[in-house]
């Protein structure tokens, strides 16, 4: 924009600019509550912000990442042939000392070759028997730690179904 003759400038000196005003807070404010680092399994609606529920603390979703790769078997994950612990085939041997060693050592291989930050520590099998009428059941339970996190030893109990 050009000025015309009749038009004035306006000259402010900074030094003379009068009383200081506060800076406004340009700093980083942490955010009020953690943010979302995962989605929860299974999956729901969120309640509030979202679209679904989601994980804010690391040991609740790596507990949650580790069920759902005990849970996975062989081929049931879309590009991933070989993701999963691949129980089922040997759910029938478990309680036994030989089936329990065969789990051992398929939820050891799974969990180094996809969760390597985890620890595990014990393995523990356990039978239902209270309701335990129409379909067999038995459980499995392991305890595990995230050296990383300095998180403290977390157990997880997952209840296998054989058949009815």
């Amino acid at each position: 924009m050009s000025l015309t003759r009749n038009q004035t400038r306006k000259v402010y000196s900074f030094n003379a600019s009068g009383t200081q005003r506060e800076p406004e807070q340009d700093q980083f404010q942490p955010p009020t509550k953690p943010p979302p680092l995962g989605i929860k399994t299974p999956m729901q609606l969120a309640a509030s912000e979202g679209l679904f529920e989601m994980h804010t603390d690391v040991g609740k979703l790596v507990s949650d990442n580790l069920r759902n790769l005990i849970l996975t078997n062989h081929g049931e994950r879309l590009g991933f042939f070989d993701f999963g612990a691949n129980l089922r085939p040997i759910l029938f041997n478990l309680g036994s000392e030989d089936g329990d060693l065969e789990a051992i050592n398929r939820i050891k291989r799974a969990v180094s070759k996809y969760m390597p930050f985890v620890s595990l520590q014990n393995f523990q099998t356990f039978t239902d028997r209270d309701d335990n009428r129409n379909v067999a059941k038995i459980g499995i339970q392991v305890t595990y730690s995230i050296p990383r996190v300095n998180e403290a030893v977390r157990s997880l109990e997952i209840m296998l179904y054989m058949g009815g």
